[in-house]
């Protein structure tokens, strides 16, 4: 298992929105983040700066691969489309993020 963390701002004007898409995520979503071997998944919000964090824990073999296929899934697609444009990604970002990777620094158990 490999923990993930990224962040992202979230335009102010869609905060309320981005929360109400995410108290009811698509169940075609969430299974396909299960495909994609996607566990503990959370996103966080901090305001008033409007950052958002996600961390996750992937259980794969291939994570590429099962970034890949979420990518590819039509409904993970539609999904994306009413999200991003609620998203402030950073300009800091590395070529092909949108939420910018994060380096883990401390974890203990």
């Amino acid at each position: 298992m490999k923990r993930y963390g990224s962040v992202i701002g979230v335009r102010p004007e869609h905060i309320a929105e981005y929360k109400r898409v995410h108290a009811a995520v698509w169940p075609e979503v969430l299974r396909q983040i299960e495909r994609s071997n996607i566990r503990n998944y959370s996103i966080y919000l901090k305001e008033p700066e409007n950052l958002m964090f996600a961390y996750f824990e992937y259980h794969g073999t291939d994570y590429a691969a099962d970034m890949a296929a979420m990518a590819a899934d039509e409904k993970t697609q539609e999904w994306w489309k009413v999200c991003s444009p609620m998203q402030a990604p950073f300009e800091t970002r590395r070529p092909g993020e949108w939420w910018a990777q994060m380096e883990e620094v401390f974890h203990t158990e």
